[in-house]
Order: structure tokens, then C-alpha cells, then sequence
């Protein structure tokens, strides 16, 4: 069941097409639009990823890189499996060749993914996925203005020189900052 990984840094409407649907199962609310996802590509601070099997899209995700040269981070800003799919392996094989091109590619010192900070079972069973691929959950709950959820960060250390040396609080620097880049016009 091995995937084929895709990545894009220009708008690809065809693609699109066929990552959408995965993307709209799994965020019905709090996605960021289409315009905003091509403008984001078009300004080049973010790219797409697509994990298929079998031609089809079971995988997909939206990230960035933010952080000086020397202190690189992948922000996910989302990743998510095509629900008929989970619990086959495809998530963590998928996140796998994330990380593989974000090291090769960018030269990237770790991976911070922001989990809403919920004690539903959803909530834990996603902490729970994370953790098994190695992610760190940090203490500090960030609340925005502009959502309802609270959300916490996690780290995936990819030099051992990285760890988070507060209580998660300077992880959401690079995701504020990837978050402004974001909505920003031109």
C-alpha cells in the first residue's frame, strides 16, 4: 500500500479538484477558502501535498516554512486522510514523506502541527496520532480572537540540537507568523 507523494508550489486547479474533497470532509468548518489556499501558493509561502493510492487522493496537506536559514520549521497548517481510509496506515506513510521532502527540500529542524486543545475522544485520538509519529504536545493553550477552540502546539525535533525550551509558547511565533502571512493581501 505504498503511496505516491505529490507536492505543488503553484496552483494546480485539476489537483485541487480531486484534493478538495478530502480537504472538506475533514475541515467542514475553520478551512481556510480556496482563494485564500491558491493566494498563499501563488505568494509561495505554502505548498500541496497529496498522498494517492491507486490514482486516487487519500491524503492531503497544506504547509509551510517559516523561521531564519538556520532555524527552519514546517508549520502544517492541515493534514488530513480520506475518512474510509484511516486506520490503514496512510496517515503516518503520509506525513512520513512529509517530513522526508521538508528535510530534503528545505533543510527543515522540525515540524509544528497546532491540535485543538479539546478532551473530547476526537481531540485525544488526534493527540494520540501525533504522538505516535513522534510529535511532542506542549503545556501552553493559545486562544484566538478570531476562532472559538483553543489550540496547543506540537514539535516534531528532526536535529537533536531542537526542543522546546518554554512551555510551547514561542512554537506559535512561527505559526502567528505563518497564519499572517496567510491572510495577508499581495
Amino acid at each position: 500500500m505504498e503511496l505516491e507523494f505529490m507536492t505543488i508550489a503553484h496552483w494546480d486547479e485539476s489537483l485541487w479538484n480531486r484534493i478538495e474533497p478530502v480537504y472538506r470532509e475533514a475541515f467542514p468548518s475553520g478551512a481556510k477558502p480556496k482563494g485564500i489556499l491558491r493566494g498563499m501558493l501563488e505568494r509561495g509561502i505554502a505548498c500541496i501535498h497529496a498522498g494517492l493510492y491507486d490514482n486516487e487522493v487519500v491524503a492531503m496537506a497544506v504547509s509551510g516554512i517559516e523561521g531564519a536559514a538556520a532555524d527552519k520549521r514546517l508549520i502544517i497548517d492541515y493534514l488530513a486522510v480520506r475518512k474510509e481510509t484511516r486506520g490503514q496506515g496512510y496517515g503516518t506513510q503520509f506525513l512520513g514523506m512529509v517530513c522526508d521532502w521538508a528535510q530534503k527540500e528545505h533543510h527543515v529542524r522540525g515540524i509544528i502541527i497546532e491540535v485543538e486543545a479539546g478532551e473530547t475522544e476526537a481531540h485525544v485520538e488526534r493527540i494520540h496520532f501525533w504522538e505516535r509519529c513522534g510529535f511532542i504536545l506542549t503545556a501552553y493553550v493559545h486562544q484566538y480572537i478570531w476562532v472559538p477552540e483553543p489550540y496547543q502546539a506540537m514539535l516534531l525535533p528532526l536535529d537533536q540540537n531542537i526542543s522546546v525550551q518554554d512551555n510551547g509558547q514561542s512554537l506559535f511565533r512561527y505559526i502567528n507568523s505563518f497564519h499572517k502571512k496567510a491572510y495577508r493581501q499581495r
